[in-house]
């Protein structure tokens, strides 16, 4: 297979660093773009980013995407593929700092947009995020479902998805939204249920569970989702513009998932809590468009992986500085 350069937004980031692993590991020349926020730890962000620096066909560059002159900066030849993964992650930290939101998530995509017009990539992929459905009675959710975003995290994501595809249409371009589902797995983030989980037993404290555990959300397992956003580059995808939903469609009800948990002699000790009115109550996404495309991908199943995802943990939390 001819070998492809592609520039990741977010390279230090979760689904980001993943990814330009993933293509790095397939011979691939990847540049990787991040700022280093610090959102949530700096030091493991740097701890990723070195990771990838081992490999010798990447390039890192410490722009922030909020900045356009940098990005005009921004000197390669060819670029056959952009994955857009930079963001202000964090649903509740949304009404905290709003402004946050607008500077990176909406302004910083914009700048982005602006770079592919110019660069004209043979195709951009960017993250969304399935809490642009926000509460529904209706499920699985499909991608031609009406938004009802209810924070200004989700908000900002619906936003880049119409300044996509305006992008996309005004300027012919490929461009195609990925809705992703709960990821879960490997050098996840600390602020993400799983690690927070697993950080407690470790350090043999409570969780504090929302709503009292009764949520339910979709997880998708982040080797899955490196994957299949690897075979979606070889895909020839029939529209310009187009979103898919990047879930397992398996949903998992929180409260169960805890006892579960509990029930394999690990120590966790859980103080229920008010349900906050930023989070929506249940994700459950359809992937039944993704799969037409994919052909005979199969997803991981979340109890064949959990307690890996635990041992990889316990490993390694005190060397990545969660």
């Amino acid at each position: 297979m001819e070998k492809k350069t592609f520039l990741v937004t977010g390279a230090a980031g979760f689904i980001g660093f993943n990814f330009s692993k993933k293509l790095l590991n397939e011979g691939h020349k990847v540049y990787g773009i991040d700022n280093f926020d610090k959102y949530y730890s700096i030091k493991l962000k740097y701890k990723r980013a070195r990771y990838l620096k081992k490999y010798k066909n990447f390039i890192f560059l410490k722009i922030n995407i909020e900045e356009m002159d940098k990005l005009k900066k921004i000197n390669i030849k060819k670029i056959d593929h952009v994955f857009h993964f930079a963001a202000q992650a964090g649903v509740r930290y949304s009404a905290i700092n709003p402004k946050k939101y607008i500077n990176t998530n909406i302004l910083g995509t914009i700048n982005v947009l602006k770079f592919i017009r110019d660069k004209k990539p043979k195709s951009t992929f960017f993250a969304s995020s399935s809490s642009v459905y926000g509460d529904s009675k209706k499920f699985p959710l499909k991608e031609n479902d009406n938004l009802k975003p209810k924070n200004i995290y989700a908000t900002s994501k619906m936003i880049n998805e119409l300044s996509a595809r305006s992008f996309s249409k005004n300027f012919n371009l490929n461009i195609y939204g990925l809705r992703f589902f709960t990821i879960y797995g490997d050098w996840g983030r600390p602020d993400m249920l799983l690690y927070k989980i697993f950080k407690s037993t470790m350090e043999k404290k409570y969780i504090e569970l929302n709503n009292k555990g009764n949520h339910i959300r979709d997880f998708t397992y982040i080797d899955d989702v490196t994957n299949i956003l690897y075979n979606l580059v070889f895909k020839k995808i029939k529209k310009k513009y187009d979103i898919f939903n990047i879930c397992s469609n398996k949903p998992i009800h929180i409260g169960k998932m805890i006892k579960e948990i509990q029930n394999q002699n690990i120590n966790l000790k859980v103080k229920m809590i008010n349900k906050n009115k930023l989070d929506v109550f249940k994700t459950h996404g359809d992937n039944s468009k993704i799969l037409k495309l994919l052909k005979n991908f199969k997803f991981t199943k979340f109890n064949d992986v959990f307690k890996d995802s635990y041992k990889w943990y316990l490993k390694n939390n005190k060397n990545l500085i969660f």
